[in-house]
């Protein structure tokens, strides 16, 4: 028996692309965990090279809204824009209901602020499309849109691992910190690194101690 997670890939990635990302991950849940990669339905103009988050040089780079009319994100900016948030929810559902169910989520960077949305509106609907146990988010932030502010009133309940590193110039750590105060009693997992999903003997022991109650729990069920 294993935890089914929703993996949600960050800005510029998409399934296949943050499948290879999480390859080490992966790697240290692999006996108790069933990852399903779904991708963002907007994509986004190509760079020339690599960026730091965790991009690669394809034209597949996926974004889950853009916070400028122009097809472009930035997590720093308050806007009232967030062009393809609500193709990306409806994306979302869809893979909770023909995918689904999920015992929980793990999602990185934009994704992580897609993710922290998701447990907003489960917050606000709790018979809704999205049920799940537990949400791991990495590098993420609180989404600076205006009209996801609602999203962030209720106190968000879904138990909740947030790993950020203290180097991390894409998404920086005080970003990752003022997320916490939305969640009740969040774990917090930081790391000296930058943007990516740390993957050592310290960080692999707080995973599985994290996702192992969900296990057990699934188990005697």
């Amino acid at each position: 028996m294993s935890l089914k997670i929703l993996c949600i890939h960050g800005y510029r990635q998409n399934d296949q692309t943050f499948r290879e990302r999480t390859g080490a991950f992966r790697k240290i849940i692999k006996k108790f965990s069933d990852p399903v990669f779904i991708s963002a339905p907007n994509l986004v103009p190509p760079l020339d090279k690599n960026d730091e988050d965790g991009a690669t040089d394809n034209n597949d780079q996926r974004g889950w809204w853009f916070s400028s009319p122009d097809d472009q994100y930035m997590a720093q900016d308050y806007t009232d824009c967030c062009k393809g948030y609500q193709e990306s929810l409806d994306t979302i559902e869809r893979a909770f209901i023909e995918q689904g169910p999920f015992d929980g989520v793990l999602a990185f960077s934009q994704g992580a602020a897609m993710a922290s949305l998701i447990c907003g509106l489960k917050e606000k609907d709790p018979d809704g499309p999205f049920q799940f146990d537990f949400v791991i988010l990495v590098a993420g932030f609180k989404s600076r849109q205006k009209q996801h502010e609602s999203l962030y009133e209720k106190p968000i309940t879904t138990p909740s691992l947030h790993v950020f590193g203290d180097s991390d110039r894409v998404i920086q750590k005080e970003m990752s910190e003022d997320l916490l105060q939305y969640f009740v009693n969040p774990r917090v997992l930081t790391h000296s690194g930058g943007h990516f999903i740390p993957v050592s003997s310290k960080e692999k022991k707080v995973y599985i101690e994290f996702l192992q109650p969900f296990l057990d729990r699934k188990k005697g069920n």
